[in-house]
């Protein structure tokens, strides 16, 4: 009787302690995301105790480089997922994601503050948290502006730009769709052109500003949102973005939970929180990006700056289906 009853005293043990371990399970949420987003200065130290705090659940934030890195990281572990959220995937890459079946769908009551224009998939794979047009950043202490793309051809930027590889950064790629969509046949004539103007090719946006920054170049491919930096944190208004009669390349980044997570739950209590002002009003002054809720609030920098007066984007179909002939064909034509 007392060798029974001890049995059913540690049957009942080991039952609590595993339901105290499935609960302590459901209360983290593993999320990657792109290096900017989790560095010291960026959007996720801001936001993320936040999050902690108001819904009693652990984040663990992976920082795996740039978009497209991140994405061969996600696919890499497709059988056996150790993401619960994907955040950064934007609208140049939403095809083949749907394609890849890594994501899981999800409507958030918040998108009901989200202009219709930015809400880039319409199936809510990926739920949109900001915003921003690709641009050309330069020193105006140092060299004029240029005003399209061709510009940027002149002899007189020779070996000033600093550009970012599209095989592993969204910036990249943006700015190689941007050029589809400007020159459309000739766009390879173009890279042609321009290659004797590029100082270097980074493989991530940060690496690539950093350059900029130390002065290694006096242009930098980065978002027309790049200046409110120096405005806020450095008081300085040299570095300005180069605004085209032409129109921008628009990038809408998004957040996406893993299909087959554990912890559904408090994923889509992440996507919740991310269309909140309280996630939104922090976006302009950590990821200098535009946030997408309607009701968020605009810091002073961003007041000053200039937003391009057309945006455009290629199908993300169209994309997902020519995006490696692309990508061959422009490393084919740099290494020529």
């Amino acid at each position: 009787m007392i060798k029974k009853t001890i049995l059913i005293f540690f049957l009942i043990c080991s039952f609590v302690s595993c339901s105290k371990k499935e609960k302590v399970e459901t209360k983290s949420l593993t999320i990657y995301c792109y290096d900017a987003f989790a560095s010291e200065w960026g959007t996720g130290p801001a936001v993320i105790p936040v999050f902690e705090e108001d819904y009693g659940i652990k984040v663990n934030l992976v920082a795996c480089g740039d978009s497209v890195q991140m994405l061969n990281k996600v696919l890499s572990e497709k059988k056996r997922p150790k993401a619960d959220l994907i955040l950064g995937f934007d609208n140049s890459l939403l095809s083949i994601v749907k394609e890849k079946k890594i994501l899981q769908q999800y409507r958030s009551s918040g998108l009901d503050n989200v202009d219709d224009s930015y809400i880039f998939d319409k199936e809510n794979f990926l739920t949109p948290y900001n915003y921003g047009f690709f641009s050309i950043i330069y020193d105006s202490s140092q060299i004029e502006a240029p005003k399209s793309l061709d510009d940027l051809l002149d002899a007189k930027y020779e070996k000033q730009l600093i550009m970012i590889d599209p095989r592993t950064s969204t910036v990249g790629l943006g700015f190689l769709l941007w050029t589809l969509h400007e020159y459309e046949d000739s766009w390879l004539d173009y890279w042609g052109k321009l290659s004797g103007n590029i100082l270097t090719i980074s493989d991530s946006w940060d690496r690539a500003y950093g350059l900029f920054t130390l002065g290694e170049a006096q242009m930098v491919l980065s978002y027309t949102t790049s200046p409110a930096y120096h405005i806020e944190y450095e008081n300085q208004t040299k570095y300005k973005a180069a605004i085209f009669e032409d129109g921008h390349y628009i990038q809408i980044e998004g957040a996406g939970i893993v299909a087959g997570t554990k912890n559904l739950d408090a994923a889509k209590a992440f996507i919740d929180f991310m269309l909140s002002n309280k996630f939104q009003d922090l976006v302009p002054l950590t990821n200098f990006m535009y946030p997408v809720s309607k009701t968020a609030n605009l810091p002073e920098s961003f007041l000053q700056l200039e937003r391009p007066s057309k945006f455009f984007e290629l199908e993300s179909s169209i994309i997902s289906e020519k995006n490696n002939q692309w990508i061959s064909s422009w490393r084919t034509k740099l290494a020529e």
